[in-house]
């Protein structure tokens, strides 16, 4: 089967799969030399701060607010369900569950790519194109170390805090809304969380944001670094941190729940 221009459907598709497992490859390659600086201790302490105060406190704003929204759905969904089917009792449970198992992790680490992630890309990008990272190496600076370092350890900390505190607006949203249908009163909603919400729950999901949060700088960051040079590509640049982040998260958050929540 040929597709137009000459090109068979088989080596179309050989293609594809090399570019994808050299895509992996390299973001293996990255992961490798940032742990690598890491040990060495090439860490820039300033510029790290200067990350986490940039992925973490400037973006709880959104973050709260996407989980506080997020949580009153929730909480006023389970509120007349659980009401409907006679155990209303365990409806304050059931949002706990739902937003520290899956929907914490994974919205937040979605806010976290939109923002943060595409601001890495885009700057990384616009370095490489305006030719600053080559003057990095002409300093005998490496990169890596002074660039995605820093985003790595400020995404793998910052991520899992902001997922934590999304969970506890998004339960506290839940209530607001819950308390809102007839089934359901604050007392009720309250007490089914202590009773049947096991903390390893709560700390099994922000585990699975560290792994979100590595995705989001390693994808963010090789973009920037792969970026072409060529000031419409930095766009591009960005466009992908987004897309592959998103794809990547939800991958890696199904693969992490088989693996973690079993029973």
């Amino acid at each position: 089967m040929f597709l137009p221009g000459g090109v068979s459907l088989l080596s179309a598709t050989g293609r594809q799969v090399i570019a994808f497992f050299s895509y992996f490859g390299q973001i293996a390659q990255l992961q490798w030399d940032i742990l690598v600086g890491l040990v060495k201790g090439r860490l820039e302490y300033a510029t790290t701060i200067a990350q986490m105060a940039f992925t973490g406190v400037a973006s709880l704003p959104v973050v709260a607010v996407t989980m506080l929204f997020s949580g009153m759905v929730i909480g006023y969904h389970m509120a007349i369900v659980t009401g409907q089917m006679g155990i209303s009792n365990y409806a304050g449970r059931v949002v706990a569950e739902t937003m520290c198992r899956e929907l914490g992790p994974v919205l937040v680490s979605i806010v976290v790519s939109a923002r943060v992630g595409a601001a890495m890309a885009a700057e990384i990008g616009t370095m490489k194109v305006t030719e600053q990272i080559d003057a990095l190496r002409a300093l005998a600076t490496n990169p890596v170390d002074y660039l995605a370092l820093p985003r790595w350890v400020a995404c793998g900390t910052m991520v899992p805090t902001l997922t934590f505190l999304g969970d506890t607006i998004g339960v506290i949203g839940g209530y607001l809304m819950a308390v809102l249908a007839p089934q359901l009163n604050a007392g009720a909603y309250w007490t089914s969380i202590p009773g049947g919400f096991a903390p390893s729950t709560l700390i099994a999901g922000v585990a699975k944001s560290v792994v979100f949060g590595i995705i989001i700088a390693l994808v963010s960051c090789h973009q920037g670094l792969t970026c072409r040079m060529a000031s419409e590509e930095v766009g591009r640049a960005t466009t992908r941190s987004v897309v592959y982040c998103i794809m990547l998260i939800y991958g890696a958050n199904l693969f992490l729940t088989s693996l973690i929540f079993r029973g």
